[in-house]
């Protein structure tokens, strides 16, 4: 079983143009078009069997088209979807409260599209909300390539969420997901702050870029039980993703955990 737990797919009728400006911001290649149909088509090619989507509000006024999106996401096999919210919504808890019970588990939260860092005390209250309301936090962590001189949620910072959302007591159930293996190009600072701490990480893009042997020692020294498979598809092959995580170091076991175990805990499934 594989379960890919960081996609992005758009609506059809955006889905080429919104692509094409990204790739253009970010100088960057997509291995899909963004729709839903290029995504189902990679994980055939694959042998991916589930995928989660993560939908970004880049404004506030985006909140109710893309959940609307989200949920008929929700209604297909084998696809499931995080809601989407931005921080700077009127009425974050009673969003936060439609969001669970849409039957979400999670949202998505990305500080560099949505132009604030992750220290704003606006990000701390949404995100506290969300955790007491059960629901999961994916974060973009690290660097973007559309911002890489402004780097919103640094792995510092992120450690710093964390103390303030959980003070001492470090034994509780993660709720917060830091994409990207804790953040991109930084996870010499991942090492430093956030291993070994209450967080997920996510392998979106990252095993690629990464240095494999750093890596396997996050894993190792973090808990197989914390990471979860993940490619950001369209901006990374799914199929080579695959291959490269079934080549990483540890055991059977932690492959499991990782594939699909974490996932499945999260998505209910």
């Amino acid at each position: 079983m594989i379960i890919d737990f960081h996609t992005h797919v758009f609506p059809d009728k955006i889905a080429e143009k919104t692509i094409l400006h990204l790739m253009e911001k970010g100088g960057i290649d997509s291995y899909g078009n963004g729709t839903l149909d290029s995504l189902i088509n990679a994980m055939k090619a694959s042998k991916t069997d589930k995928a989660l989507v993560l939908p970004v509000c880049t404004k506030p006024s985006q909140f109710d088209s893309v959940n609307r999106f989200a949920l008929e996401l929700n209604k297909m096999d084998n696809i499931y979807s995080f809601g989407g919210i931005h921080p700077e919504c009127e009425n974050i808890k009673e969003k936060l409260k439609f969001i669970k019970s849409s039957g979400f588990r999670g949202i998505k939260l990305h500080p560099d599209y949505q132009e604030m860092y992750i220290e704003d005390e606006r990000y701390y209250e949404l995100i506290k909300t969300a955790v007491e309301l059960d629901l999961y936090v994916t974060i973009h962590a690290g660097v973007d390539v559309a911002y890489p001189d402004d780097v919103h949620c640094p792995p510092k910072q992120s450690r710093k969420l964390l103390d303030r959302l959980y003070g001492k007591n470090k034994n509780v159930q993660p709720r917060i997901i830091l994409a990207h293996l804790g953040g991109i190009d930084m996870y010499d600072d991942v090492e430093k702050y956030l291993v070994g701490q209450p967080v997920y990480f996510d392998l979106a893009v990252i095993l690629n870029m990464a240095k494999k042997e750093q890596i396997e020692r996050i894993i190792k020294n973090h808990g197989a039980d914390k990471i979860l498979y993940a490619s950001d598809f369209p901006w990374s092959e799914l199929k080579k993703n695959v291959e490269i995580m079934d080549s990483i170091n540890i055991s059977d076991e932690e492959k499991e955990l990782i594939f699909h175990k974490n996932a499945e805990k999260i998505l209910n499934i």
